[in-house]
């Protein structure tokens, strides 16, 4: 068998192709947190503290004072950026969270499945001739054995 054609079985095989979808999926899905932290979730926890600006956020352990953290950043200097971790937490956050919710609706819907009513069974074997008989029954049809 050629590499090419092991690979294409490879590749071709329902959970490479499943597990491809799924990071092309979570890599969109990243982008949309990511965007929803950034542009709407970080600017109205900043509103209701006051106007900070989250991204901005940094202590400078350098012996220079730098007006922005861009300025800090252009010189060098020896920064620690709170605010793009708060981002971060916050984006993972709502990640886990999601992801947390998606499993419990698969869980619910797995429990649902299988908690079918099981039916209750109407018939039983005769134990002398092994004819399936009525559950209720008191003698055998087949064989008219005396039942219990």
């Amino acid at each position: 068998m050629s590499i090419v054609s092991e690979f294409k079985e490879f590749a071709m095989k329902g959970n490479v192709v499943d597990l491809a979808v799924g990071v092309i999926i979570g890599g969109a899905f990243g982008k949309i947190v990511d965007s929803l932290v950034k542009d709407i979730v970080m600017p109205l926890m900043g509103r209701l503290l006051g106007g900070v600006d989250f991204k901005h956020l940094y202590i400078n352990l350098g012996d220079k004072t730098f007006e922005t953290l861009e300025a800090a950043e252009k010189a060098g200097a020896p920064i620690v950026k709170y605010g793009a971790f708060i981002n971060t937490v916050v984006d993972f956050v709502i990640i886990a969270f999601a992801i947390f919710m998606a499993i419990k609706v698969m869980n619910r819907l797995k429990r649902a499945e299988e908690a079918a009513p099981q039916v209750e069974p109407t018939t039983r074997e005769c134990p002398h001739c092994l004819s399936t008989i009525p559950l209720k029954a008191t003698r055998c049809a087949q064989c008219t054995a005396q039942l219990q």
